[in-house]
């Protein structure tokens, strides 16, 4: 048996969180056989702590497979690198890479979506942040069960706020929950960039940005000043919430932002009396919408009443119940996007520091 050949078994094998092949992480970085035992060195781009074992379990059975090998010692390392953001933009400092989470259309459960995706990344050992992009009705304070002021300790930038392993960032924070905000597109733009550029971000591996629903002038010069290293859609089944994700999608391609994929929410409705399961708002929407333009189908969430029930206590599913089923959903679908990312082009400016020579 050559390395060659474990190589190529190990390449098919799929990293279980996210449902991607190792040969498409380009994982494998080295094999070896001797004397009937394999040693295996596997990198990957994003991080995987509760998955670690999952994967390490499907390597190894990979390789036992293999008349020959006996035993197999399997190294499993990750490191979260920047990523190539638009043409024309400087990364923020603090954020090795920013996730815009969309759907175009209002009510289909992105915000909660975007909590729970951030909860699972910090599950897995990521430093991760959320930003409450929707001026209009934030709603991240809520969900994430924060209350109060963010503090400035130098005078010029406020310090997010944290629960659950997360720090965020509002305007949530910054005014009463009953205060509306009737602003321009210009004044909400502005507001946005504070919000971002403003706060002392704490070394993030991820910032998952929930965006406001529409694709306007508003979204679009959002998406065009921030610096975002991919994108993901959030669609219910119907039509009509397809038709607005679709305008979602074109808007990012437009600015030149990679979509990482599709996430179909409220994807079956489970009776909670009688376990009776029903399709309410469709059936193969978010696989005919992946299909039409090449993406990837993260992940179907199902409609469930203890989805909007965590959300709105403060302590969102993944926090609640993060062994549960629906926790699981909401993993893999977090992990998908950032396994996807993690095979992007490298974004150069951070990942190197600048040199200055002086003479002395």
């Amino acid at each position: 048996m050559t390395d060659d050949a474990l190589r190529a078994r190990l390449n098919e094998v799929l990293e279980p969180g996210s449902a991607v092949s190792l040969a498409e992480l380009d994982a494998v970085k080295a094999v070896a056989i001797k004397d009937g035992r394999a040693a295996i060195d596997l990198r990957l781009g994003y991080p995987l702590e509760r998955g670690r074992a999952a994967l390490r379990e499907a390597v190894e059975s990979a390789a036992l497979s293999i008349d020959g090998i006996d035993a197999a010692v399997i190294d499993i390392a990750s490191r979260v690198q920047p990523h190539r953001v638009q043409q024309g933009l400087d990364p923020l400092p603090g954020i090795k890479n920013v996730i815009a989470v969309a759907s175009g259309k209002g009510g289909v459960g992105k915000s909660t979506t975007t909590v729970n995706l951030a909860l699972a990344l910090s599950g897995e050992g990521a430093r991760v942040g959320v930003l409450d992009a929707d001026i209009y009705g934030p709603s991240i304070p809520r969900m994430l069960g924060i209350e109060g002021k963010p503090e400035s300790k130098d005078g010029h930038h406020l310090e997010p706020m944290r629960n659950h392993g997360i720090q965020a960032m509002s305007i949530g924070f910054l005014v009463a929950e009953d205060t509306p905000m009737i602003w321009r597109g210009p004044m909400v733009t502005q507001a946005l960039q504070q919000l971002l550029g403003e706060t002392h971000w704490d070394d993030l591996d991820y910032l998952i940005i929930d965006l406001p629903p529409g694709t306007g002038d508003i979204q679009l010069t959002l998406c065009q000043k921030i610096p975002v290293s991919g994108a993901i859609i959030v669609t219910t089944p119907q039509d009509i919430a397809l038709l607005d994700a679709r305008r979602a999608l074109q808007m990012f391609r437009k600015v030149d932002v990679p979509v990482l994929g599709v996430i179909e929410n409220m994807s079956v409705h489970v009776c909670s009396n009688c376990g009776h399961a029903e399709p309410i708002f469709g059936s193969g929407g978010g696989d005919k919408m992946a299909a039409e333009f090449g993406l990837d189908l993260l992940g179907q969430l199902p409609l469930a009443m203890t989805i909007r029930e965590q959300a709105d206590s403060g302590l969102p599913t993944v926090a609640f119940d993060p062994d549960g089923a629906i926790s699981d959903a909401y993993r893999q679908c977090a992990l998908g996007a950032v396994a996807r990312l993690s095979v992007q082009t490298r974004n150069k400016k951070i990942s190197f520091p600048n040199i200055v020579l002086q003479d002395t």
